[in-house]
């Protein structure tokens, strides 16, 4: 197989410490930790994280969304039904809603474990669950986020979609598609890890948690690609059965990620006492957004 050296190489490359992007753009957000003018407290933390926030978002509207549609509306599938319903639409709604209610229940139970105290939100500080006839009242706007759950679902969506892409491209026989998407995949996969890596910074795990989920997104394209050389034999691209199962996992995650950028993460910092207090801050924040988008919107001409 004339491609299967582009391939070793690929891998070989996307695992080298050196050059891994994956490790790059997740270690990146982590390391700058130790840097004062980028700690938790700092305007430069709350831009930077809109950035990332920005890239995650982006991901899910330009990169996995549109891989969905383009498989389940193939013409290698029969008309009935999959030519007849917006099943891409269908999966990635119903994945926003069930995000939505573990979000929902998680909140629930964390605040009835601590006696009515929800998690902790962005802007910093506990939030007190207001109930009618009672004592309770609100500290700030109200917008949940269990800071050290984001991270995980977040991680969930981007593993799906870097190792289906490796799948893909492991998969591929096509010698002249591999070696321009390897260096595209390149950027594509550290523009994740920065976002994955903001979030994870959030959360203020501990080293081994972040280590280990650093681990975890380093290895999928990888994985994905020697699962793709394994499986290039029996796994075909453009078969019913592989367009079906990676457009609807496609879907599942585009609609997680977009509901997490949107409502865990944009929302609860624009809308958090920080950004509310600062129209200028807001408007450095929302750059940050457009560039963090508008950089991995950018990706998707390649990858």
């Amino acid at each position: 197989m004339a491609s299967a050296p582009v391939k070793f190489i690929s891998i070989f490359f996307l695992l080298s410490p050196p050059s891994h992007p994956n490790m790059i753009g997740v270690c990146l957000p982590l390391v700058t930790r130790s840097i004062p003018a980028l700690s938790p407290e700092r305007s430069l933390f709350v831009i930077v994280k809109s950035f990332a926030s920005g890239i995650i978002l982006a991901t899910g509207f330009m990169h996995v969304l549109p891989d969905s549609f383009d498989m389940l509306s193939s013409q290698c599938l029969p008309e009935q039904p999959w030519h007849k319903f917006p099943f891409t639409g269908f999966v990635a709604m119903l994945s926003a809603i069930v995000t939505l209610m573990v979000d929902s229940l998680a909140t629930s139970l964390y605040s009835q474990k601590h006696n009515g105290i929800l998690p902790e939100s962005v802007g910093g500080g506990h939030q007190e669950l207001g109930v009618v006839g009672g004592g309770g009242h609100f500290h700030g706007h109200i917008i949940v986020v269990g800071l050290r759950k984001e991270p995980k679902v977040l991680e969930l969506g981007i593993i799906v979609h870097s190792v289906v892409i490796g799948l893909s491209m492991g998969a591929s026989n096509n010698t002249c598609t591999i070696k321009p998407l390897v260096a595209a995949l390149c950027f594509h996969q550290m523009f994740e890890g920065m976002g994955l890596g903001g979030c994870i910074l959030q959360a203020d795990y501990k080293l081994f948690k972040k280590a280990a989920m650093a681990f975890f997104f380093a290895v999928t394209t990888p994985l994905g690609i020697a699962l793709g050389i394994a499986l290039s034999k029996t796994y075909k691209e453009n078969s019913p059965t592989a367009l079906i199962t990676v457009g609807l996992l496609n879907g599942s995650s585009a609609g997680l990620l977009i509901y997490m950028a949107l409502v865990d993460l944009l929302s609860a910092d624009f809308m958090g006492p920080k950004l509310q207090g600062s129209i200028k801050l807001q408007i450095k924040s929302y750059v940050a957004v457009l560039l963090g988008a508008g950089g991995m919107s950018l990706m998707a001409k390649w990858a």
